[in-house]
């Protein structure tokens, strides 16, 4: 490897005179105190770049946050999708029934003489004859305190086998009927204990309905939705109390 040749003497010290030179040409610029405008520039300057430092810093930090709440939305929406259509494959049995106690309760609440198949002097039998039908142990709601007495009750057709039928009646003649039937099927076996209540709207009078242990029950009547809902309260309870 060559080694590089130093510059002649007379080089030398012909460059530092120069450097001399210019340092005595600009020696009152370099001892004049810096600027405060100068001063205050770069403080700006280097303010701007922290604030620079921190943004991405966050908005690294954000960018992560916002990448794992949409992985999760993501997965949150596939799942309840997922559900729905679950839901969906129940629902065709649902919303027979339900319309089906709408369809019964209009047909059969106008009638005068021949609103049931067996009136509430025969509460007993009627009871027994319909648990019997429906292949399920029927207790009859006592709406008395609400100010419905039993009119008495019938037995109807359903897509899943026999249905029941019971009618109250008000002394001012309104009436509502309370609809029972096995959603066979359509009834999800691992949500058979639900109980929500969910409100109808789907046939000729409005509906309070739930499902427990694979049967439908369906209160309805031409009334407000709140007192439908305080009367199918009423009749769930007594039907829950009974049952335990």
């Amino acid at each position: 490897m060559n080694t590089p040749t130093p510059p002649p003497d007379d080089d030398l010290a012909a460059w530092e005179a120069q450097r001399d030179a210019l340092r005595r040409l600009h020696r009152e610029v370099l001892d004049e105190p810096v600027p405060p405008a100068l001063l205050a520039a770069a403080g700006l300057a280097d303010e701007q770049h922290a604030r620079q430092a921190t943004w991405m810093r966050w908005g690294g930090r954000a960018a992560g946050i916002a990448l794992a709440f949409g992985a999760g939305w993501l997965a949150n929406t596939q799942w309840a999708s997922s559900q729905a259509g679950a839901a969906l494959s129940r629902a065709p049995a649902t919303r027979e029934f339900v319309h089906a106690a709408s369809v019964a309760h209009a047909v059969y609440a106008p009638e005068k003489r021949h609103p049931v198949e067996v009136a509430a002097a025969e509460q007993q039998h009627l009871a027994q004859w319909l648990s019997k039908r429906l292949d399920k142990p029927l207790q009859v709601p006592d709406l008395s305190a609400e100010g419905y007495a039993l009119v008495g009750g019938r037995l109807l057709p359903g897509s899943e086998g026999a249905r029941a039928q019971f009618m109250f009646e008000r002394a001012s003649g309104e009436r509502i009927t309370l609809y029972i039937g096995s959603l066979g099927s359509g009834a999800d076996p691992s949500r058979s204990g639900e109980t929500a209540f969910r409100y109808s709207a789907d046939g000729p009078v409005p509906s309070f309905y739930w499902v427990d242990r694979g049967f439908g029950y369906a209160l309805s009547g031409a009334l407000s939705r709140d007192t439908l809902l305080s009367l199918a309260t009423v009749v769930y309870r007594q039907l829950e109390k009974t049952a335990g």
